[in-house]
């Protein structure tokens, strides 16, 4: 069976997978696998290249099967990891001490919308595309997009956020209420459908974004938006990297409820038109949407349009009719293996900073003059709007000192990002990718407080270990 990947710190021991292997299965039948391939296909997300395997995967139908599962692994103290899409970026899902994987994919429905509270329940192995084919001629959708189509468990484990956050928020502010099966296999409500609520310690938001180090998310209740009435969406090129950045600053101080401002540098589109046949200029781009009324989105695109033309904004192309505009943030959704097309077989590594608007183009410009003066390739792009912006280092895995010459600028792009009053991570999470630079923004003690609270709900340290805290 696995073994404990020497990288990661000692943990208390682990029981063996081996002797609860038939239980499951009594149980659980062909939906417990211990085949290598099937292991190893839940032994990683993207990104992080480290691929450890869990012992076993389970797939339940339903609530009352995760508690089992979780109550039979505290018992005998086996390691417990959520699964959901794959897609998450930091090593979410990787096991490195082994243990039972649980595949929340067949728990994939949608239990109730409820159009006039504008909220839906859902389980969380239903992908965020699914969710919004279903809510079809509701007049409702469900606006968090973190580009990959991953299931909502995910979103919330991992507190995702995305191109739409300017305007409708992270899973942060779209999570009502959760029911959550503890690691000890009991099962809790938190939350309530209430738009607002002061009624004790928010259990809520704590879950979300944990990971699965606190609980494995078992239902969901979501808050939905009315679909707006017109949709236009824009690309528009800019002379220079500082220049594109400087006019999102100032286009987000106008007040105008943009929907989307995503930005790409010049490797970025070269690496998009190559991969989606865009045909725009290979220069630094912004890509836009608005939301809302036809006289609002006119009134909102006419300023936008205007600012960035200030800027030197050339070539601003509109998008207003659906396959355009799909077109358009298709070809944007898969900028990351469009980049990584630019230079077959190298690894990925996505750095994922987020600062306050004002630090933004300082931020963006020393990230380009690292990246050069190192002679990486490293496309730069985000969701500038909020301040989120990506750096996708590419080291060739044979090459120690282009890994050297990432960390060198990785860690000098946390140091600058939290002087400005940023964050390491503005929406992928910590994972296995990023705990010492969890310790590097908030310090010992605070780190210490979160392994306090992962200790009082999880004792055996069962749930996800070896991320965040663990």
């Amino acid at each position: 069976m696995n073994q404990h990947d020497p990288q990661q710190p000692a943990q208390a021991a682990f029981g063996a997978v081996d002797h609860i292997v038939g239980e499951l299965q009594a149980r659980f039948g062909e939906r417990v696998s211990v085949a290598r391939a099937v292991r190893e296909q839940h032994a990683r997300g993207e990104g992080l290249a480290t691929s450890l395997a869990p012992d076993a995967v389970v797939w339940p139908l339903d609530k009352h099967e995760v508690c089992a599962i979780l109550a039979l692994c505290n018992l005998h103290r086996v390691p417990v990891i959520a699964f959901g899409a794959g897609s998450s970026l930091e090593g979410h899902v990787s096991a490195p001490y082994g243990g039972v994987c649980i595949d929340m994919s067949r728990m994939n429905a949608v239990i109730q919308v409820n159009p006039a509270d504008s909220d839906c329940v859902v389980q969380p192995g239903i992908t965020r595309e699914d969710l919004n084919a279903h809510l079809k001629g509701t007049g409702l959708f469900f606006p968090v997009d973190p580009g990959a189509n991953a299931t909502i468990g995910g979103m919330v484990s991992t507190r995702a956020s995305g191109t739409t956050t300017i305007r409708y928020g992270s899973m942060a502010h779209n999570v009502q209420c959760l029911e959550v099966a503890l690691a000890d296999g009991r099962l809790v409500r938190l939350g309530s459908r209430a738009r607002k609520s002061s009624a004790g310690y928010d259990l809520v938001h704590l879950m979300t974004g944990a990971e699965g180090t606190l609980g494995v998310i078992t239902e969901i209740t979501l808050r939905l938006h009315p679909l707006p009435t017109e949709v236009a969406a824009a690309a528009c090129a800019f002379p220079t990297l500082d220049a594109a950045v400087e006019a999102v600053t100032e286009m987000s101080l106008t007040g105008v409820p943009f929907a989307r401002i995503e930005f790409l540098d010049d490797i970025q589109v070269r690496a998009c038109n190559l991969h989606s046949q865009l045909g725009l200029k290979e220069l630094p781009t912004l890509f836009l949407e608005f939301h809302g009324t036809e006289l609002a989105v006119k009134e909102q695109a006419e300023l936008a349009q205007e600012i960035a033309a200030s800027y030197g904004g050339i070539d601003f192309q509109w998008a207003t009719r659906p396959e355009d505009r799909s077109r358009l943030w298709h070809a944007r959704h898969l900028a990351y293996f469009a980049a990584l097309a630019l230079r077959p077989g190298c690894t990925s590594v996505v750095a994922d900073i987020c600062v306050p608007m004002s630090a933004l183009a300082d931020c963006v410009r020393e990230a380009r003059a690292m990246i050069d003066k190192e002679g990486l390739i490293a496309p730069i792009l985000g969701h500038v709007g909020d301040g989120n912006f990506h750096v996708l280092f590419m080291p060739m895995p044979d090459q120690p000192e282009e890994h050297a010459a990432v960390d060198r600028v990785y860690g000098a792009l946390i140091e600058h990002a939290l002087a400005a009053g940023g964050t390491c991570t503005g929406e992928h999470g910590i994972g296995m990718g990023k705990k010492a630079k969890l310790l590097q923004e908030y310090g010992g003690e605070v780190v210490g407080l979160m392994a306090s609270i992962k200790q009082a709900l999880d004792p055996n340290g069962i749930l996800n270990p070896g991320k965040i805290c663990s």
